[in-house]
């Protein structure tokens, strides 16, 4: 269509016993001529026929079975989807499962599902086909409660793609067909379809010496896609390199996703100052709070160089505090509207991976003039409360200052002065520290600030605070080559924690601040809550497992697993599986334009417990930020709604951005410093495969049951399954090794041989199991 369909409040699951009050062909009638429903298309990327779109009141998910049900729509595009005729609905219980379902399920157990749909399909023919649907139902005879399980599977298919967001550019591979005028494109992503490049558009000699680009990565970016057709059409981008080396698999993920990492334009670079090296106008700092004689620090870790945030905290004579939260002012040198502001605004986001930073400033603003480095002179805007030494504010003021950081603090150094309170440091101990201030008074500070750091954080989750703490793989490269050395998952100490407090008190002040000043303008960001159907399957299957989690709040959910984690010598793999778990349900956080959201329920931070909550602590890599900046200095003019969706989409690409390239240097640091041995803990059996944590370095990956076995037996019994596995013998005179029963939650160890080009190819056939 040429416009899109209205907006809609569609039904998808629906039991059929909930709309028969208004009687059977009528409610039958009402699901056929609703409204269509418009959403965001997610395809399983274990199962690439499997797609949804959320319902319009997000409890649950609607199906599309097939591609041709996508309508050429690509996984992440905004799309409008309609109900098909009644001839082609299902009879179908229990529903089918959602792609979240589906993450811990082969691809053998959904299609025994499909078949067991399809068993109980019997398709309506043309002639009276609601009337026959009707007439199927009340045949039936059946308990109410068996009843109630019974659905209709309403079949969707996409009508309108509303907004592509897929960049529609993946990587993958050409394969020359004989006798055609164009070589066949088969993307690595197999969410996307196969694509026809002609041959006018592939490498000069590729007909002549097609097994020369047999292992040579391409990018691909699809112009066109018939629709009576199973292929697109497209053209090459670029030529990436070897599949496999670290340089063109980075350079394909960053295509994939559309992180722009370019160099900056002269016109971008022309909005900086150019009369370096630059000094604070005498002028500014008459405008601004004057706080360079104050012990401010930073604490970032050892290798950051773009420091944004700073803290101090001085004790006052009447035995509370003064404490400070001071962040870069990114806005005074990213005016609105011009060069600059635009492809800040475009970027939105810096992107880390494991190897580089994309940033989304030119680095004379991330490195020098914005960052808050030692000993010189910085802009910045502040927060400072007045506090009792238990955390309770007493006095609060925003405004911009000026600064000078009196001390460049690692976490580790910051850490080694909250570990020996009572130790005298020597100025060796430490980086060079401003005359005006002394060790001893910064050492004081940060026991101070930690010890109120301690007590608010309490208090949080004693408000009902959620925390999921996700460990970080953490690589050592060589400086040479880049290639990963060593790896080990982060720590998160006390002094991680020191920082992160003052950051969400800012935050969470600043967002307050913010929407009392501007209710219809304020950039704010939510957290929904999870979903329940998915919350409450976790919990059934925890409960199977002999874990009981309270899932009624966020609160009650963390108090819950602090309880289940235990203090053995595996409390720390518990609760990484149990953290993983119930991580899967959880939605995104997004940031929204309150005058967009009438709701105020709907402003809620769920995993903070909060009502109100943005980002203001971050400006040199989230544009986000520079918005609420603007915000508290009055001069916004921008349309936040439309920029607040942009900073949710790049946001959303540079986490899976840095996730894909920590997969790739942990599939390089394997294949370079491997085998491997390491204990591992099973996270879910499946009928031909498990997926496991690999405890040392909290990674999860899929093991089929393809590699070393004589035999394999499955059986499932409520939601739990168990899989015995019989070992092929290392000689042809041995027995078998005897079975190892597989169950969520028990460890054995894993032997890693070698790595092909991706990490997550690990579980397919790269693993061998030892009993």
């Amino acid at each position: 269509p040429s416009s899109p369909p209205p907006p809609s409040t569609s039904l998808s699951h629906l039991s059929v016993w909930s709309l028969w009050g208004a009687g059977p062909s009528a409610a039958l009638h009402f699901l056929f001529f609703v409204f269509p429903l418009q959403g965001q298309l997610r395809i399983n990327p274990k199962k690439f026929t499997d797609a949804f779109i959320p319902s319009h009141d997000d409890t649950h998910d609607i199906y599309l079975e097939g591609i041709a049900a996508r309508n050429r729509a690509l996984n992440g595009d905004i799309v409008v989807v309609q109900i098909l005729p009644p001839e082609q609905w299902k009879v179908n219980t229990p529903p089918v499962r959602s792609d979240t379902d589906t993450e811990g399920v082969s691809e053998s157990e959904i299609q025994k599902d499909h078949k067991r749909m399809a068993a109980q399909k019997n398709v309506v023919h043309h002639s009276c086909a609601t009337d026959e649907v009707v007439n199927r139902f009340q045949k039936i005879s059946l308990s109410d409660k068996q009843m109630s399980q019974f659905s209709l599977l309403l079949e969707y298919q996409v009508v309108y793609i509303i907004e592509k967001k897929h960049s529609r550019a993946v990587t993958g591979f050409l394969k020359f067909l004989p006798e055609k005028p164009f070589a066949l494109f088969s993307p690595m992503d197999h969410r996307v379809p196969r694509i026809n490049i002609p041959l006018t558009n592939c490498p000069a000699d590729f007909s002549l010496h097609p097994s020369s680009y047999a292992k040579v990565l391409f990018v691909c970016r699809i112009i066109d896609w018939p629709a009576d057709s199973n292929f697109a059409l497209g053209e090459l981008a670029k030529s990436l390199g070897e599949a496999g080396e670290i340089q063109p698999e980075t350079e394909g993920i960053l295509m994939e996703y559309d992180v722009d990492f370019s160099e900056f334009s002269d016109e971008v670079l022309g909005c900086l100052p150019t009369n370096l090296p630059w000094s604070i106008p005498p002028e500014e700092i008459r405008k601004r709070r004057d706080l360079r004689r104050e012990c401010i620090f930073t604490i970032d870790p050892a290798s950051a160089r773009d420091l944004d945030d700073a803290l101090s905290c001085k004790q006052l004579p009447d035995g509370n505090f003064e404490v400070g939260v001071h962040i870069a002012d990114v806005s005074y040198f990213v005016e609105e509207g011009n060069a600059l502001d635009a492809i800040a605004s475009q970027r939105a986001t810096s992107v880390y991976l494991v190897h580089m930073v994309i940033p989304m400033l030119p680095r004379l603003l991330c490195e020098e003039l914005c960052s808050l480095n030692p000993h010189t002179d910085r802009l910045t805007f502040s927060v400072i409360w007045k506090m009792s030494p238990d955390g309770k504010i007493l006095d609060e003021w925003f405004g911009r200052s000026v600064i000078c950081s009196c001390v460049k603090l690692s976490y580790d150094q910051a850490q080694s002065l909250i570990e020996a309170p009572e130790k005298i440091f020597s100025a060796e101990e430490l980086p060079t520290v401003d005359p005006l201030h002394t060790v001893d008074e910064i050492h004081q500070a940060i026991l101070n600030l930690h010890a109120i750091a301690q007590n608010l954080r309490a208090q949080r989750f004693i408000n009902g605070a959620l925390k999921l703490n996700q460990p970080k793989l953490c690589f050592t490269l060589n400086k040479e080559t880049m290639m990963p050395q060593g790896c080990s998952t982060d720590e998160h100490k006390d002094s991680n924690e020191l920082v992160e407090e003052f950051m969400l008190l800012a935050n969470m002040a600043t967002a307050n601040h913010v929407y009392q000043s501007f209710p219809d303008l304020a950039l704010l960001r939510c957290h929904p809550p999870p979903k329940t159907k998915l919350m409450e399957e976790v919990k059934e299957l925890c409960t199977q497992l002999g874990f009981d989690i309270d899932i009624s709040s966020a609160g009650a959910l963390n108090k819950s697993l602090n309880t289940l984690y235990g203090d053995d010598e595996f409390h720390a793999a518990r609760r990484d599986v149990l953290t993983n778990l119930c991580s899967r349900p959880m939605k995104i956080a997004l940031y929204f334009c309150a005058g967009i959201l009438k709701d105020t329920e709907l402003f809620k931070h769920y995993a903070l417990n909060v009502p109100f909550y943005t980002h203001f602590t971050s400006p040199i890599r989230r544009h986000a930020d520079i918005i609420v900046h603007r915000l508290l200095a009055s001069s916004l003019t921008v349309e936040v709604g439309k920029q607040a969706s942009l900073c949710n989409d790049k946001k959303t690409a540079a986490k899976k951005v840095s996730e894909l390239s920590t997969d790739l240097f942990f599939g390089m640091f394997v294949k370079e410093c491997g085998p491997l041995d390491s204990m591992a803990i099973v996270m879910g059996v499946l009928d031909k495969a498990f997926d496991v944590i690999v405890w040392k370095f909290r990674v999860q990956k899929r093991i089929y049951c393809k590699v070393s076995l004589s035999s394999f037996h499955h059986r499932k019994v409520g939601k739990k399954s168990e899989l015995r596995l019989v070992w092929k013998p290392k000689d042809q005179e041995s027995p078998p090794i005897e079975q190892v029963r597989l169950q969520n939650t028990r460890f054995f160890r894993i032997f890693t041989d070698t790595l092909l080009s991706f990490a997550d190819m690990l579980s397919v056939s790269l693993l061998r199991l030892a009993a």
